[in-house]
């Protein structure tokens, strides 16, 4: 799903990696390079912090490899004081190896969040799920302005789709978990927020159905003629994988990318709805009948919901490893990467990564955040050669106003200078302004 923040969080104000918010948080997120994650974080008014994570904030786990990194640590440690209740971190830069967490991993008691945990990644699946149409299309099986239609011809999808158009959210198709207008509407879909998922929260979607409900709606825009983030551009890429290959989005993912590269803790989970392993908790609070507050743990929830745009369980070790070796051209062809890594339109987007200028000393990264509905974000950033990177989590007590949202860019825009400007201001942080 999409992050209600940075990033113009995958969308183009009102909606973000797969998960929508309100149009000022995607104008306040667009540069800010949460892409996903800030989507759903960032989707309501800034509340006051859970009590519990603000209770362990002090906890700071020691940096692997015997790397001190007291100004990781710092900018790690501002998310659980601005009340995410945990958080891990992962940094290869040229010092090596550094990963660290703080906060908790669940609420109530005082551990914190392993550093190999495994989490909910949302959005950050879209890159995965772009390299695999990229490589079909270096081996001949398709090209990027082939019509869509001409593969999938039962979905009566409009002719002047193209692959591109998808992966680069350029062809109109309505986004099934429902869109913002720039006017202020929202036509919903399928829920993917709020209290009206929680009850719906382990409902198992086919990516077909999916399909058809966003078609069923009017299209957003004519094809290539603007460009909006939604999650259906995704999901009809990965029937489109499944159709050419024939073979499973899931099989493909393990045989091209994960197996390769040894990316043993990923999975797609499918209908699966837990965690394997150790893990961090998220947590959806709400309002009773009786007007009572109930907090609720949300690790377990089904994520077919974002079929091939942000159905994935990983860990930072594991994205780090996929990003690393995407940008370093061991996944791609150097003509295809280039055309991946080119930003287009009012998004800033590829086809399937943000591509982000952090300014003067610090240079371009590309990134893909992400969320599901509720309860996690995921951070996923890389150089240009693929030799820095920073993967993190994030878990946090979730409301349907998205509380959180409005706090998650100052810590995340502190933690990306800290990594990839040595801790220099950047544009990050003037992108954080409504203003602007």
């Amino acid at each position: 799903m999409k992050i209600p923040s940075p990033s113009a969080i995958t969308a183009t104000g009102p909606r973000v990696h797969g998960v929508h918010q309100p149009p000022v948080l995607g104008k306040v997120f667009r540069r800010v390079t949460v892409t996903a994650l800030a989507a759903a974080l960032l989707a309501g008014a800034a509340v006051a912090a859970p009590a519990v994570a603000a209770a362990d904030s002090g906890a700071v786990q020691k940096a692997s490899a015997g790397q001190d990194r007291p100004e990781l640590q710092k900018a790690m440690q501002a998310f659980v004081d601005a009340g995410f209740a945990g958080v891990q971190v992962r940094v290869h830069d040229q010092r090596g190896e550094w990963t660290g967490s703080a906060g908790v991993r669940k609420l109530g008691q005082s551990a914190k969040p392993p550093t190999n945990g495994r989490f909910w990644t949302g959005s950050v699946i879209k890159p995965f799920t772009a390299t695999l149409v990229l490589q079909l299309v270096a081996e001949g099986k398709i090209g990027l302005d082939d019509p869509v239609a001409g593969f999938l011809p039962k979905l009566g999808l409009d002719e002047r789709i193209t692959v591109r158009m998808l992966l680069q959210h350029t062809s109109g198709v309505f986004n099934y978990t429902g869109e913002y207008y720039d006017d202020g509407r929202f036509v919903p879909g399928i829920p993917a927020t709020g209290d009206a998922w929680l009850a719906n929260r382990f409902k198992t979607y086919r990516p077909q159905k999916l399909v058809r409900l966003a078609l069923s709606k009017p299209a957003r825009f004519e094809p290539g003629t603007d460009q909006n983030y939604s999650n259906t551009n995704y999901t009809l890429a990965l029937l489109l994988i499944e159709k050419i290959t024939g073979r499973s989005y899931a099989e493909e993912l393990q045989r091209r990318i994960l197996r390769p590269l040894g990316m043993r803790d990923t999975m797609v989970p499918g209908n699966r709805t837990r965690l394997p392993g150790p893990h961090a908790h998220g947590y959806y609070r709400y309002q009773d009948a009786a007007g009572r507050q109930k907090t609720v743990d949300i690790s377990r929830q089904n994520l077919s919901l974002l079929a091939g745009a942000g159905d994935l369980i990983s860990t930072t070790q594991d994205l780090h490893t996929f990003i690393s070796a995407l940008n370093g051209g061991k996944l791609l062809p150097a003509d295809l990467l280039a055309e991946m890594r080119k930003p287009y339109g009012k998004l800033g987007y590829g086809l399937g990564l943000f591509v982000q200028d952090l300014g003067p000393n610090c240079g371009t990264v590309y990134q893909h955040n992400g969320a599901p509905p509720h309860g996690y974000g995921a951070l996923m950033y890389s150089s240009p050669d693929g030799s820095k990177t920073l993967t993190a989590s994030v878990n946090y007590v979730d409301d349907a106003a998205r509380s959180l949202a409005g706090k998650f860019p100052e810590p995340l825009n502190k933690l990306v200078k800290q990594v990839f400007c040595g801790g220099q201001a950047g544009p990050a942080d003037r992108a954080a302004d409504p203003a602007q």
